[in-house]
């Protein structure tokens, strides 16, 4: 299991020196400025933040997951994209989980995370005092 957590972790570093290394700054900022336009969208609705309403609103949690995906999940299949030629590339071969674990760090986490940062934020700024 160590041996495993190694080569993922040492295999990660190469990817920030190797090819197509732009990718790993470029995906996680489109995925902010989707985030960042939804959860404007989320205030002006009168939503509360993403995260929490998935956790504790299940009458709603499917639309939201959904809602959630139709943006960043196209960000999620690019990540894979170009992991998958980044790849072929320099390994010669596909390792499906470690472009799963990518594009959860790249794509997922931070859309999920500046959604409802941007909802809440935009949400005290509009509220009347």
């Amino acid at each position: 299991m160590i041996d495993l957590w190694n080569t993922f972790v040492v295999e990660m570093g190469e990817r920030a020196a190797g090819p197509l290394s732009m990718r790993l700054l470029v995906q996680p900022a489109v995925a902010s400025v989707l985030a960042i336009r939804d959860g404007l969208k989320d205030a002006r609705e009168g939503r509360p933040a993403f995260l929490w309403s998935i956790a504790t609103d299940p009458e709603h949690r499917s639309y939201l997951v959904r809602d959630g995906w139709k943006s960043a999940g196209k960000v999620f299949l690019l990540v894979i994209a170009l992991d998958f030629v980044y790849l072929l590339i320099a390994l010669q071969e596909f390792l499906l989980r470690q472009s799963l674990i990518l594009a959860l760090i790249l794509a997922m986490i931070p859309y999920v995370v500046l959604r409802g940062l941007t909802t809440r934020i935009s949400g005290l700024l509009r509220r009347p005092t």
